[in-house]
């Protein structure tokens, strides 16, 4: 019932927007997914995946591997599925090993049929892992990419990349930023100035495509390992919770309001953040619909994704948890914008 009325809640908004422009239009899903630890099986003497294997703490064996490919493949296809069949034309990936768990997840029944391409570089991370993007080849037509590397005052310090990916989102220029923030490891406020440096990093990349072009559509999505109300992002990515706040060649977080209001896609210790966060341009805000503007972001937090029992009941169903296996998705929920444009 609940899945049920949220999805008519959702179609009443766009038929909402749609009547007041007395326009039809085209949607488009941009998503971003932290998978939690997609490792495959074998030894790579280049990343730290000693804990994933076989030998490993973890015991991760073929058939784990199968069944994480098939579960996070579910979540992929499902994502914004109630307004776009196809789900999301644009996704943005972290905790991936390498580009050939990609190949293998977007090879996956639930995906096949998607065509979907992908953007990946390996990336200095202690832990082995990067971000990466994936597209529907008939949707996005990729013109370049690039990887940030975050240099930290912390010479010793290795995290992940950011990745820049440009192109025309249906015929139309857009650019991806995908993050994943350095962990609060060590505590919070231990840990903050390394996701300052990575904020001013993000903020660097945006800053110099808008000197180039105010109007530019940018999308910065990622595991921020922040909430939209902290410093990293209000202060030093200067991204603004409040639309009447941002100009052009500004940032809108419309994550902010959803946190405000409770909403979470990750927890911890009984308490909810929202570390997974759509933030963009102000170009991509706006009613007249002339070409892509967000309508919503949401997080797809639906009921199969959720711990049903326990003490830790509602939260994201993790593949692991205390060091056991549990069999579940991702200890993240996704998140998703929905775009829209006028048919014409």
């Amino acid at each position: 019932m609940l899945k049920k009325t949220l999805t008519l809640a959702l179609i009443l908004l766009i038929n909402l927007t749609l009547n007041a422009q007395d326009k039809k239009l085209n949607i488009a899903i941009v998503a971003f997914y932290n998978v939690e630890n997609l490792y495959d099986t074998i030894d790579d003497p280049i990343k730290n995946d000693n804990e994933f294997l076989p030998t490993g703490t973890q015991k991760w064996d073929t058939e784990k591997f199968k069944l994480k490919l098939q579960r996070i493949s579910e979540v992929i296809s499902k994502i914004g599925q109630d307004v776009v069949p196809d789900g999301p034309a644009v996704l943005g990936l972290s905790e991936v090993e390498n580009r050939d768990v990609i190949e293998q997840l977007i090879a996956t029944e639930n995906l096949k049929s998607k065509n979907y391409g992908i953007v990946h570089y390996n990336s200095p991370d202690r832990r082995g892992v990067d971000v990466a993007l994936i597209y529907q080849k008939n949707r996005f037509e990729l013109e370049g990419s690039r990887p940030y590397r975050l240099k930290s005052s912390d010479t010793s310090f290795r995290t992940r990349d950011q990745l820049l990916v440009w192109g025309k989102l249906d015929g139309e220029e857009m650019y991806f930023l995908v993050n994943h923030w350095p962990s609060r490891s060590g505590g919070e406020q231990r840990s903050a100035p390394r996701r300052k440096e990575a904020a001013l990093l993000a903020k660097h990349v945006t800053d110099s495509l808008f000197a180039s072009n105010p109007n530019t559509k940018i999308f910065i999505m990622g595991d921020l390992n922040d909430d939209p109300t902290n410093a990293s992002i209000v202060k030093h990515l200067n991204a603004k919770g409040n639309l009447e706040e941002v100009k052009q060649g500004g940032l809108y977080n419309p994550m902010y309001k959803l946190f405000k209001n409770g909403v979470g896609s990750n927890a911890y210790r009984d308490a909810w953040d929202l570390f997974d966060q759509i933030i963009v341009s102000y170009a991509l805000t706006g009613n007249d619909f002339g070409t892509y503007k967000l309508i919503k972001a949401k997080v797809f937090n639906e009921p199969f994704l959720q711990q049903k029992t326990g003490t830790f009941t509602g939260y994201p169903w993790r593949t692991a948890a205390g060091g056991q296996y549990i069999m579940g998705y991702s200890d993240h929920f996704p998140a998703y914008g929905i775009l829209g444009r006028e048919v014409k």
